[in-house]
């Protein structure tokens, strides 16, 4: 780049000595005729001559002109000059010129350059606000338009006999299809789809270009880009440009923009297409660990609810099941725990401990012996944690309902009396995982019509919130709370307790929550001939 001399001080002087400087200098007098220019001069100005007035450039010929002439700039046969005065003793003006070609480009470039920062970065914020696949591709697709291309198809890697694509043409309108082709259709696409690096764009024949890559109304393609979708080790796909073929063909720089930008787009992409991988599995996985939704068995109404610790959070350590009866076991079993911790790892030994009951239903007309087998392999497992548990063996028993109730480690249930009067269930055990033997005992309890039993974990009881929200919930107010469901459906139970503990909670902090709802049936059974259905019954 030409370095830029001190500037002439602008001032009167005698002589100016054109011949021997070191720039193109043409003195202008006051008449606005070239008076004098150097050799220099004569080269770059070869219409100025002595006498006359400068017939260009015109940006020079207008400041000569001026009656106070200042700097001035402009371009002259492609190159770019800066002219700077030193007025002369007689009213004349000598201009000298001094080329800055390498500065302009080199300040155009930098700005290029910023605009393509400036696009990238927006491409990139873009891009990361969604984790939505077909959103990024879209994206994708309009970003390209509006900034590189004409119109630009974003193609998914499949192994589907159709190629999954999103265009959006020269209207900006962004269109989904599915393309009834193989990849190596095209060439450079079925590269561009394993990864490969770009072929450049005047090896591709626009001409070759098949019909579903040009969007309707598109005109004829005079260039065209094909750049991979680079992801995390995978390919994300593949991104191809179309310039009309009234505009200019890509050029290297273009092209490599390009690449930058499908690199951001590749990895936005790849991220999003693992976050819906990892959002299905987790899904089938949570399917598993949550608990399910209570029904009548038999004609008994059961209902549950469960609150995790953390309201992100899906899942935790309570838990509670019910398993109808069987060829092996006569009676409907319900179960309700829970497990040491919380959130997801404290889930996954709920969803082991669900599954080992599952397993052990054979064996639930014998409590005891039912817990201890669940004990020793929980103490067998890899697992530090413990449980404490109740199950609950129900049948239903002369328009009543008998339960026997066998607590292991946790809190006894509540049975709600029709009149109000709230009882706790003899029972209680040793909790489930820590020592080698285990004792429990069992409580034999028997509901009348509209009686209810109140299964229920010590996130409960111990509920802090209150006035001042340090106080327990605690056995008194949940008693309180279970004597006014009396009479209530075991749904509405569920609702109102856990309506409570929520208003005495507020927005404090919590353990995880699970209750469960035993009610007989309030009459007999009408409607429900298969015994699971909801149906009416009789005062």
């Amino acid at each position: 780049m030409t370095s830029s001399p001190a500037r002439p001080r602008t001032g009167a002087v005698s002589t100016v000595s054109a011949e021997t400087a070191p720039y193109p200098v043409v003195v202008i007098g006051a008449d606005g005729h070239v008076e004098e220019l150097n050799g220099a001069a004569s080269d770059l100005l070869p219409a100025a001559r002595p006498g006359r007035a400068l017939p260009s450039p015109c940006w020079l010929a207008t400041a000569g002109s001026a009656d106070v002439p200042g700097p001035a700039a402009g371009a002259v046969d492609g190159r770019f000059f800066s002219a700077h005065p030193s007025a002369l003793a007689g009213g004349g003006t000598a201009w000298w010129l001094v080329e800055e070609t390498d500065y302009q480009l080199a300040v155009q470039e930098l700005e290029a350059e910023r605009g393509r920062t400036r696009f990238l970065t927006e491409a990139s914020t873009a891009l990361l606000a969604s984790l939505n696949l077909d959103r990024c591709m879209e994206v994708t697709a309009r970003l390209a338009t509006e900034h590189l291309a004409d119109a630009a198809l974003v193609i998914a890697p499949t192994a589907a006999k159709k190629l999954p694509v999103i265009v959006c043409d020269h209207r900006g309108e962004v269109s989904r299809d599915t393309v009834a082709v193989t990849p190596d259709a095209m060439p450079g696409l079925a590269e561009a789809l394993r990864g490969f690096p770009p072929v450049p764009s005047r090896w591709i024949d626009p001409a070759a270009a098949p019909d579903w890559v040009v969007p309707e109304g598109f005109g004829e393609v005079g260039s065209l880009v094909i750049t991979p979708l680079p992801g995390h080790g995978v390919p994300a796909g593949a991104l191809i440009l179309l310039r009309r073929v009234q505009q200019a063909a890509f050029t290297d720089a273009e092209e490599a923009l390009a690449g930058l930008f499908a690199a951001r787009s590749g990895a936005a992409m790849s991220a999003a297409r693992l976050y819906a991988e990892q959002n299905t599995i987790s899904d089938i996985l949570m399917r598993e660990l949550l608990p399910p939704t209570l029904q009548q068995v038999e004609g008994v109404e059961f209902a549950g609810g469960y609150r995790p610790s953390k309201d992100t959070e899906r899942v935790g350590g309570d838990f509670y099941d019910v398993h109808p009866p069987g060829d092996d076991s006569p009676e409907t079993l319900a179960v309700l725990g829970d497990v040491a911790g919380k959130g997801l790892e404290a889930a996954v030994l709920t969803g082991k401990i669900r599954n080992t009951l599952h397993a052990l239903l054979p064996l639930a007309g014998d409590h005891a012996h039912m817990l201890r087998l669940l004990n020793n392999a929980m103490r067998t497992s890899h697992h530090t944690r413990f449980a404490t548990l109740v199950v609950a063996s129900v049948r239903r028993e002369e328009g009543g309902v008998a339960l026997r109730l066998t607590a292991a480690g946790h809190p006894a249930p509540l049975i709600v009396r029709r009149d109000g009067t709230v009882e706790e269930a003899d029972t209680g055990g040793t909790l489930i995982g820590v020592v080698p033997a285990i004792t429990s005992r069992t409580a034999h309890v028997r509901l009348a019509p509209g009686e209810t039993c109140v299964l229920f974990t010590d996130g409960v009881t111990e509920a802090k919130g209150g006035p001042l929200g340090d106080a327990f919930f605690g056995e008194r107010r949940l008693k309180r709370a279970a004597a006014e469901c009396a009479g209530m459906p075991a749904e509405a139970v569920v609702e109102r307790i856990q309506m409570l503990i929520s208003q005495w909670i507020g927005d404090g902090r919590h353990d995880d929550i699970a209750v469960m709802a035993i009610t007989a049936p309030r009459g007999a059974h009408l409607s429900a001939v298969d015994g699971t259905t909801r149906g009416r019954y009789t005062a």
